[in-house]
């Protein structure tokens, strides 16, 4: 039975790693892309690596949501749409029935409590802070997502959560007052006493709720990371974690319909502990989406093995020539300079991969980034001054360190005459190779990758 199973097994995993999608037909690629993704995403849970950071954002939610709301608060209450907050959170909160009551009253009570007069300006700030903090841990979470280091400049980032927390309010209570407004004019209501589109209204309203969080969830993936997402991935992102959140939404209500004993158990407590198992669902299907959008959008992570892939020294050599050739090719060409989106697309390399050489590159000077946003990378000096030799160079030594550095490895004498005699046959066979060289054997990048006319060639950062 256990070699049966392995077999088996073998074989399941043969069929779907082991096949390339370029070989297949259109359906079946795209097939075998969804049961790559389906695997990737329940090795990613598995993994653990989602739920630590839907618990980290359970966290600093029970911390910020309090100043969070009371400045939401603060700009309805200008508008004279402050009333709207508690039916918002009971609509939130609907999954813990009678409980989800009792905390959305008290949340509200803590809200009209809180007297923003007698903070005085550390106090103002630091409740402006805790209500920020929030919005920096879920783009940290999606930035982990997403494989990007770095977050935005602070200025960019506190202008888009000031946004969020000023307009976003606005915005939500301006769509539900317009879309109420529309409902009671005559004419519309005459509209909907016809049969089949009063039906039609009866079947959008109870659609209403998945459109809303799959619209939520779509802004969120298309406006929190620091990377360019695409409309088409950050949908299928949000349908899938809109359908989940309601769905679960709905598993969760009948879950504290019979959780009786758990009131006997934890007594008072029991209401805390429902609503922080609710809000942990929340953030890890909102990451769970996020992770189809990237998977969708990246589809060169797809690889069996769990982990960052690491390349090989051949790998690096290939990657980094493949750059400088594009990067070369481009800047002869007068046409748009390629960004990390770019090289991604076209090398199906994935993007930490990539850092690790275009950091390299750009260390040994042979590439500049520029100051755009995102930014595109060009060639640090001319392109006669840049030798093949010197690319594969710099490749080679990337990741020596002062004390891991082949001169404090003592070698055997014949094991360095051999290397000499390596480095010996590349500069004989490539050493007088340019890029300007390599960009005049025939190179077409437009040809591989299409490139918007927005990313001309700007000045070097």
């Amino acid at each position: 039975m256990k070699s049966a199973a392995m077999e088996w097994l073998s074989r399941f995993e043969r069929l779907v790693w082991g096949a390339q999608e370029a070989s297949q037909t259109p359906w079946k690629a795209r097939a075998l892309r969804f049961v790559r993704t389906v695997l990737i995403l329940v090795r990613d849970l598995a993994r653990g690596q989602l739920t630590l950071r839907a618990m980290g954002l359970v966290y600093t939610t029970l911390l910020s949501i309090v100043p969070l709301l009371a400045l939401s608060f603060s700009v309805l209450k200008a508008f004279g749409v402050y009333n709207q907050i508690q039916p918002m959170l009971l609509n939130f909160l609907e999954p813990l029935g009678e409980k989800g009551e009792e905390i959305a009253r008290s949340i509200v009570r803590f809200i009209e409590n809180v007297n923003v007069g007698v903070l005085g300006a550390l106090g103002l700030g630091l409740l402006v802070y805790t209500a920020i903090s929030l919005m920096q841990k879920i783009e940290e979470s999606l930035n982990y997502i997403w494989h990007i280091p770095s977050p935005r400049r602070l200025g960019e980032r506190f202008s888009r959560y000031v946004s969020v927390l000023m307009v976003g309010p606005i915005l939500v209570f301006s769509a539900l007052g317009i879309t109420a407004t529309v409902m009671n004019i005559d004419t519309v209501r005459d509209l909907l006493a016809i049969d089949a589109l009063g039906q039609a209204v009866r079947v959008a309203t109870r659609l209403m709720p998945y459109l809303l969080v799959i619209a939520a969830f779509t802004f969120v993936y298309l406006f929190i990371p620091n990377s360019r997402v695409r409309f088409g991935p950050a949908l299928l992102g949000g349908v899938a974690g809109g359908i989940a959140w309601q769905t679960a939404g709905w598993a969760f209500a009948l879950f504290v319909a019979s959780s009786n004993k758990y009131a006997a158990i934890y007594s008072g407590f029991a209401i805390l502990i429902l609503f922080m198992i609710w809000l942990y669902l929340s953030w890890l299907i909102l990451l769970f989406g996020a992770s189809v959008a990237f998977y969708a959008q990246h589809p060169e992570y797809l690889y069996a093995k769990g982990g960052e892939p690491r390349l090989s020294n051949r790998m690096r050599e290939r990657l980094a020539l493949s750059v400088m050739s594009l990067v070369a090719g481009r800047f002869a060409a007068g046409a748009g300079m390629p960004t990390m989106q770019d090289f991604t697309r076209l090398l199906g390399v994935p993007m930490h991969a990539l850092q690790i050489v275009l950091d390299a590159l750009e260390q040994r000077g042979l590439i500049a980034q520029s100051t755009d946003e995102p930014p595109i990378y060009l060639p640090a000096r001319d392109l006669s001054l840049i030798t093949v030799s010197q690319v594969l160079e710099t490749v080679r030594a990337a990741g020596e360190e002062r004390f891991l550095s082949p001169e404090g490895l003592p070698v055997p004498q014949p094991v360095e005459a051999v290397l000499e005699r390596v480095r010996e046959a590349v500069e004989s066979s490539v050493g007088e190779m340019t890029l300007r060289d390599l960009a005049a054997q025939g190179y077409k990048p437009e040809a591989a990758v299409s490139i918007s006319p927005s990313s001309a060639p700007g000045r070097a950062g």
